[in-house]
């Protein structure tokens, strides 16, 4: 396990790269599969680092409290030297309840995550949907629970949400979240 902080390549405000990822449900999606909804939660995450499973229940939570914010996971790791985060397993941990996303998303290529700049599983950024396209509104830490063991007490991605949903700016400065590294081939 090498341990990474999230580093920022797209600004804030600027729009973000369109993809095209199959989910755990055997169907392809893109940005455009979340436009009813205002702001969309995209984690680059995975199935076997332990600072992405410490995180699994605060998105589930996430996904179940805001009708108007779509939470959707994107599991950008090399998948054949870590098989615990093969496409198979992400349908198991779906299927299992271990995840409750709206979306759990394989990125085969990897070539999301590197548009994104993500490094490392969490790195979370919460989009603005714009009507014709999504921009960046925050990319940083979920929380201030930095370890897997860690409880967390501030919880600034909820912060993040609100302010998306009701129209105004994030009020956070980058603040790099905290991972494994992503698994690149």
């Amino acid at each position: 396990m090498v341990m990474k902080e999230s580093e920022e390549k797209i600004g804030r405000d600027d729009p973000v790269p369109n993809f095209e990822l199959r989910g755990t449900d055997r169907e392809y999606h893109t940005l455009g599969d979340f436009a009813d909804y205002d702001a969309v939660l995209l984690v680059f995450t995975c199935n076997h680092c332990p600072y992405a499973q410490a995180k699994f229940d605060l998105l589930n939570d996430l996904a179940d409290e805001y009708d108007d914010a779509a939470i959707v996971g994107i599991n950008p790791n090399d998948a054949d030297e870590y098989p615990d985060d093969s496409f198979e397993a992400m349908q198991s941990r779906v299927e299992d309840g271990t995840i409750g996303y709206d979306a759990y998303l394989r990125d085969e290529s990897q070539e999301v995550a590197e548009a994104y700049g993500a490094v490392c599983t969490p790195d979370p950024f919460l989009l603005r949907n714009e009507g014709d396209t999504f921009t960046l509104a925050y990319h940083g830490r979920l929380d201030d629970a930095l370890n897997p063991d860690a409880e967390a007490t501030e919880f600034y991605i909820r912060d993040a949400i609100d302010s998306v949903l009701s129209g105004e700016d994030v009020d956070l400065e980058f603040m790099p979240s905290r991972g494994c590294s992503i698994k690149w081939k």
